[in-house]
């Protein structure tokens, strides 16, 4: 495998509305292949928007969503791909022939569709139905996988896909800044983003406290660490209807260490080139050849219904 320059990108989405959305995609991917990037990636639903599905029902969400790869939308990253000879990673709403709708994030080049990945644990909306695989796919000969958001909380998912063979995973998300039962968790008021150019230190304050960038610093590298894998994360910057979020998109190596990071409040992203050695290198790489399946396959692949729902919490505190 050779190096590969990949950017991650941050940026404040509108809602629902996939013309704006995919031209600061376009703005965003001839920059950096402008810079020499070969891949872009940007966060979960980048195309269309995220956190307002929470309230559409089905026929607003088919309205939505689109077929992949016929739909405008991806055959309008294609196009931008091959404008700019950028392979870019974005993530919508789909549906397929019989109306049923998923969740997917989608990798294109100039020559079309190379991979899709359907989210496993969709939860933003009740008509969403989960995707039934893990993707694992090559692109400029380094073998890739993707999880999106929460798929990367199960850290079985993280692993069965490094051992399917992935080396990168792309981890897009529109995350942090919402309630938890975490300490420290909440939401980042929205004032604050409003008065940024007057006072971003408190801006920052939240954004990089246990609201924002200490929690994500709690698991993510971890999982690259764990798995001998470079991360590939994207989240977006501003807000996402009616709640805040902090951005942070970054490029972490197999180490755990964060090789670059969006930190600015504008749309941006970062570059950051990626090399082979370190697959080998890194401690995960050798855990990974120390395990013994044969203490816990059973216990691993025991029967198990999750019971876990998952509720999409409003902004409304009161």
């Amino acid at each position: 495998m050779d190096k590969l320059k990949i950017a991650t990108a941050q940026f404040e989405h509108k809602s629902a509305d996939k013309a704006y959305n995919l031209a600061i995609i376009e703005q965003l991917a001839r920059e950096a292949a402008s810079q020499g990037a070969e891949v872009i990636a940007f966060h979960e639903c980048s195309v269309t928007g995220y956190t307002f599905a929470r309230n559409l029902d089905k026929q607003q969400m088919l309205a939505i969503a689109e077929l992949v790869p016929d739909g405008d939308s991806t055959q309008k990253l294609i196009a931008i791909a091959a404008k700019y000879n950028i392979i870019i990673f974005a993530g919508l709403f789909e549906k397929d022939e019989n109306d049923n709708l998923f969740k997917p994030y989608i990798c294109v080049d100039k020559n079309g569709l190379i991979a899709k990945h359907r989210k496993l644990h969709p939860f933003i909306n009740p008509h969403l139905n989960p995707g039934q695989k893990y993707t694992v796919f090559e692109i400029k000969g380094w073998k890739c996988g993707i999880l999106i958001c929460y798929d990367n909380n199960v850290i079985e998912n993280v692993r069965a896909t490094k051992l399917l063979g992935a080396d990168i995973i792309f981890m897009p998300h529109v995350t942090m800044c919402t309630p938890s039962s975490r300490p420290g968790a909440g939401f980042v008021d929205p004032q604050l983003w409003l008065n940024r150019e007057n006072d971003p230190t408190n801006l920052r304050l939240e954004f990089d406290g246990m609201k924002g960038r200490s929690w994500l610093m709690k698991w993510l590298p971890a999982r690259a660490y764990d798995n001998a894998v470079y991360v590939v994360f994207s989240n977006p910057i501003g807000m996402d209807d009616d709640q805040l979020k902090n951005g942070c998109s970054m490029v972490l190596d197999p180490f755990g260490d964060i090789l670059a990071e969006c930190r600015t409040f504008e749309n941006s992203f970062v570059t950051a080139t990626i090399t082979p050695e370190k697959l080998i290198q890194a401690g995960g790489h050798r855990y990974i050849n120390a395990r013994r399946p044969d203490l816990y396959r059973d216990i691993i692949g025991m029967q198990h219904e999750s019971t876990q729902k998952v509720i999409w919490l409003n902004s409304d505190k009161s």
